[in-house]
């Protein structure tokens, strides 16, 4: 197994240590329109190459560049006629540019393609394009429904490429997958993507494939449509998008969440699931919460760690997708304290960061990209 890789300095962040206990709770947010004529945009993402671009997914298999706050016209990549996207959760999903993506111009996408199964492929790129033929196939994963595709890939600070699988869909995991670890659907993947075929990471909980496939790194999620990394902490954050009854979002503390199982379809949030007598201390239980009768669909959003707005110092800035509220979690007294922000009336299907570790959403509904401000 190959060792991680290694990866350059970050943009300066801010200090680790929240300052939203000592600003006034909760902060006064707005959204600042930059751009809009997106088709559907799924995920905002930057390079990390110093170009000040963003890079915005649109559900039909196009990848669109804004720089200064314009759209260019012609799109990063273009790979519709190899994306499947004609359900609700299907489509190209999310895009990563490898940590050292200055030098060697590699960018990994996840799709689900025309049969509907997941792939993540690695393309080439160089200024403003990327070459559709030059995809490289890094994985295939066969998906039983058309729903819970996941989609989301992140490189985590350690370098590694983490891959977020859905259940395989329909509704209450009817394949058991969450808990089946010898399936890579409703778990969170942890690969290295330095070479090609990718290689485990020798420090994964089930590298040696004796106990669960040797990709796996968390299991018992849903639909982990949005997760993060805080630049600051390394902290992992999960948005896993519930049933009927519960979202739920979990913090699994960087060097501690290897081989964690937030619990489905064993538990909803923080509840039993159909039974009443699970043994909710076998799981990492969520650190909030919230009932459908303030959303249905939770988006995952990131631990703000920007320079502009002092107020949202540490504060983790998450949605939901049905009811377009946008609410802050932050640290108080050993828990976890939530305050809705904003009624945004959009449907909120992402959250991104800049280089500089600003804060944007889109508006799915109206194809607008907005920044995240404090008034």
């Amino acid at each position: 197994p190959a060792t991680p890789a290694s990866v350059p300095t970050q943009p300066p962040v801010a200090p680790a240590t929240p300052d939203a206990h000592a600003a006034s709770w909760p902060p006064n947010i707005a959204l600042q329109q930059i751009v809009d004529g997106f088709d559907r945009p799924l995920h905002i993402t930057h390079a990390g190459d110093g170009s000040g671009r963003l890079f915005v997914v649109e559900k039909v298999g196009r990848i669109r560049i804004v720089r200064d706050g314009q759209a260019l016209p012609e799109p990063f990549l273009d790979i519709t006629d190899r994306v499947g996207s004609r359900a609700n959760e299907q489509g190209l999903l999310s895009v990563a540019f490898h940590p050292r993506y200055r030098e060697n111009g590699w960018l990994f996408v996840n799709y689900t393609d025309n049969d509907g199964d997941t792939v993540v492929s690695r393309f080439n790129a160089t200024g403003d394009r990327a070459d559709p033929d030059s995809e490289a196939q890094v994985l295939t994963i066969g998906q039983p429904f058309a729903n819970h595709n996941g989609g989301l890939i992140v490189f985590g600070p350690d370098g590694m490429l983490y891959v977020g699988m859905g259940d395989g869909g329909s509704a209450g995991d009817p394949l058991g997958a969450g808990q089946d670890r010898s399936t890579l659907l409703g778990k969170i993947l942890r690969i290295n993507v330095e070479t090609l075929p990718y290689t485990i990471p020798a420090d994964n909980p089930w590298a040696d494939g004796s106990s669960g496939r040797q990709e796996v790194w968390i299991s018992g999620v849903r639909n982990p449509w949005r997760f993060s990394f805080d630049r600051a902490t390394g902290d992992l954050f999960v948005a896993d998008v519930g049933q009927n009854r519960l979202e739920e979002v979990h913090m699994l503390p960087v060097g501690r969440s290897a081989g964690a199982n937030l619990g489905w379809n064993i538990m909803e949030g923080d509840e039993c699931f159909r039974r009443n007598d699970c043994d909710r201390s076998a799981f990492n239980l969520p650190i909030d919460v919230y009932p459908h009768s303030l959303g249905c669909s939770v988006t995952g959003g990131h631990v703000y760690r920007g320079a502009a707005f002092p107020a949202l110092q540490g504060v983790y800035v998450f949605g939901d997708f049905c009811s377009g509220r946008i609410w802050g979690l932050r640290s108080l007294n050993g828990g976890w304290e939530r305050a809705e922000l904003l009624q945004s009336n959009l449907q909120i299907a992402t959250f991104g960061e800049d280089e500089a570790g600003e804060l944007y959403i889109t508006g799915y509904n109206n194809g607008v990209l907005y920044r995240i401000v404090v008034e």
